[in-house]
């Protein structure tokens, strides 16, 4: 039997992406959503979802928008406008071996964005991780924070080929999404087929529709739309059936 966490992150992104991953968890296969507690569109995401049968963890984001924190006390995180380094300049510091992130640094913004977590959702994260960054320090930072406030690490990089929640091993599922002939069903299949049995597999996706906000601030658009479609089909869901797959969340595997 196939364990299978399928995980919707960027709550909060935008309007448009919210809308999105609602959809996802109410007519489909998301029991997991990350919640990015920076943005401005955090409540209004939370609103839609806080009532299903969904577990919400935290998306931790140094990589959109402004921090949680005054920007000066964070200095290795933000540019000089306030907001925060973006992906790219992530992607080129990781290219030339260089780590931006100061983990000092990475420790306030995260811990701020768990307080403010908690005031949007009025609970403790099902799990916490982060917004795909390339960053030893960052990881480190977030370990630090979840061993202090006892939170559900789940770690899990962009690159990673193994992972793990609360200490014990998980499997990271590819992820094909910025593909531009990307097909969400032929990734899930592909997943399912490489799945490991002796312990749970966690699938990421980025659901969600695109708004005027999404097209000015991300690389990944359309194919959110692709995964929203794909996560409500039925003809997927009995397939997984067919399969053996059982779906889980994050509450399900805890500790």
């Amino acid at each position: 039997m196939i364990r299978m966490i399928i995980r919707a992150d960027d709550i909060g992104y935008c309007e448009a992406v919210n809308y999105g991953i609602e959809k996802s968890v109410r007519d489909g296969l998301i029991r997991s959503a990350g919640l990015m507690p920076n943005m401005p569109y955090a409540q209004h995401g939370f609103d839609l979802v806080k009532d299903l049968d969904v577990c919400i963890g935290q998306h931790t984001n140094i990589c959109l928008g402004t921090p949680c924190c005054d920007p000066s006390e964070i200095p290795s995180l933000v540019q000089e406008n306030g907001e925060f380094l973006s992906s790219r300049q992530y992607r080129q510091a990781y290219a030339a071996g260089k780590d931006p992130v100061r983990i000092e640094d990475a420790v306030k913004e995260a811990e701020a964005q768990y307080f403010r977590f908690k005031e949007i959702t009025g609970r403790e994260p099902a799990y916490f991780e982060a917004h795909a960054i390339e960053s030893e320090n960052l990881w480190k930072a977030l370990q630090i924070v979840a061993e202090k406030h006892n939170l559900p690490f789940c770690f899990m990089t962009p690159s990673s080929k193994t992972a793990s929640f609360c200490g014990k091993p998980v499997a990271p599922c590819r992820m094909e999404s910025m593909k531009s002939d990307y097909d969400p069903f032929v990734t899930l299949k592909k997943a399912v087929f490489e799945a490991r049995e002796d312990m749970p597999n966690i699938f990421v996706c980025h659901p969600g529709y695109v708004d005027d906000y999404l097209l000015h601030h991300s690389s990944l658009t359309l194919n959110r739309t692709k995964e929203v479609a794909m996560l409500c089909d039925p003809k997927v869901r009995s397939w997984l059936q067919e399969n053996n797959v059982t779906l889980l969340s994050y509450n399900d595997i805890r500790v």
